[in-house]
């Protein structure tokens, strides 16, 4: 059974190129779609200081999508891993998840910063951070996503 599902809203500001890293700092607006939802949707939105955030990685094609093991960016120092252990464009779906701050509320515009999908990216959900469905126990990962990461929330130089 295949899921339809269509964009609540749009990146309309922000950070316009694709890349790796240096994503620190950088301040988009996400919105929403005001044929769609009324204003009151949003509503209470602003007392949170996070969001979760789906969309779609849409400036890939579906022809990137990989299925075998592979090294993170290609880098042979780190050991090849299976598509699910990747957080990039190659998974079946192409979807991503983020967790901007909330910076503002104003109409169906959200401002946020840490969004790490460019101007004109869908988005196809979003809900406040609740941090009681969180992360629960300690977190356990290979050193390789630290290394890989190191610069992703930099600021750009």
């Amino acid at each position: 059974m295949a899921l339809e599902i269509t964009p609540i809203g749009e990146v309309v500001e922000g950070r316009t190129e694709v890349a790796d890293d240096y994503w620190g700092g950088v301040e988009s607006v996400i919105q929403l779609d005001e044929s769609e939802f009324p204003l009151d949707s949003v509503q209470g939105l602003e007392e949170f200081s996070h969001l979760v955030v789906v969309w779609h990685f849409n400036l890939a094609s579906p022809s990137d999508v990989e299925y075998h093991a592979r090294s993170p960016r290609g880098n042979a120092q780190w050991l090849a891993t299976g598509t699910f252990a990747h957080r990039n464009h190659r998974r079946p779906n192409q979807l991503a998840q983020s967790f901007p701050r909330l910076l503002g509320v104003d109409g169906l515009r959200l401002r946020v910063t840490d969004l790490d999908a460019v101007v004109g990216t869908k988005i196809y959900d979003l809900s406040p951070y609740f941090e009681e469905m969180g992360l629960r126990g300690a977190v356990r990962e290979p050193a390789w996503p630290g290394e890989m990461l190191a610069d992703y929330w930099a600021g750009k130089a």
